[in-house]
């Protein structure tokens, strides 16, 4: 008897007809690339979150300056340091900004575009085939699909 979790991907996983191998490969290696723009841009908003705590931060360097006595030396920190930009003209938010205005989302669109003209929109074929030709059929802890689908 056969359990339909076995079966395979559903159909949103499953190669349209006449999909290469070829074109799926391609469209795994787009979409690596894409998750890869993924993750940098998290570093991005880490770097973002870290500069920003780091900034102010300094509130307390120049507020323990001023205590111990050190006026002209909390003057120079505050002067020089607190609310740097930290390349000229921006702040991290406009890098943040900037990224995803002129990178990201042309890349989410043009990654989009691309897996809808070439495989009905289809997202991680490579992924699913993949799985589908690594699990071992009918064991408990490889089905195609989650349980209740």
């Amino acid at each position: 008897m056969s359990d339909e979790r076995n079966d395979g991907p559903d159909a949103a996983h499953r190669r349209p007809v006449g999909v290469s191998d070829k074109t799926v490969e391609a469209l795994g290696a787009l979409s690596k690339a894409l998750e890869t723009t993924e993750r940098a841009r998290g570093h991005l908003y880490g770097f973002h979150q870290l500069t920003g705590s780091a900034d102010l931060q300094l509130d307390d360097a120049v507020r323990l300056l001023r205590e111990a006595g050190h006026d002209r030396l909390a003057d120079l920190v505050e002067r020089e340091i607190l609310g740097r930009n930290v390349i000229p003209g921006h702040w991290t938010f406009q890098i943040v900004e900037a990224y995803n205005e002129s990178y990201y989302r042309p890349f989410q669109d043009v990654e989009r575009q691309v897996r809808d003209q070439l495989a009905e929109g289809r997202d991680h074929l490579y992924e699913a085939e993949m799985k589908e030709a690594r699990r071992t059929p009918r064991h408990p802890d490889h089905t195609a699909l989650p349980p209740g689908s």
